[in-house]
């Protein structure tokens, strides 16, 4: 009798979920964003992709992002990451099950 050849599981791997900064980053070089870009720029030719806000797949737009800073333009991909950075905490921190979990001293 012949042995079984071994599953090829092993090799995979774990499935990852992008959110917040990090899923704006992988979009930003997916689309190849230019820099410096104004904000109506980047709203008019990426604002349709949405984000991953949270591991559990909450999304929102990019444009709806966007709107939520204090800019009219960015100068680098590393400003950009660090406006979006707040935006995407405050979204994701909005649900109503985080909100009791800051009520409650834990």
């Amino acid at each position: 009798m012949a042995a079984r050849p071994p599953s090829n599981d092993l090799d995979d791997e774990p499935e990852t979920v992008e959110f917040g900064i990090v899923a704006l980053e992988a979009r930003v070089d997916e689309r190849d964003v230019s820099f410096p870009v104004s904000v109506s720029e980047l709203k008019a030719a990426h604002g349709d992709v949405e984000l991953a806000v949270d591991p559990s797949g909450k999304k929102m737009r990019l444009d709806d992002a966007i709107e939520a800073c204090e800019t009219d333009h960015f100068a680098s991909r590393q400003e950009l990451l660090n406006a979006m950075h707040p935006v995407f905490e405050q979204r994701r921190s909005s649900g109503l099950i985080d909100r009791l979990r800051a009520l409650l001293p834990l």
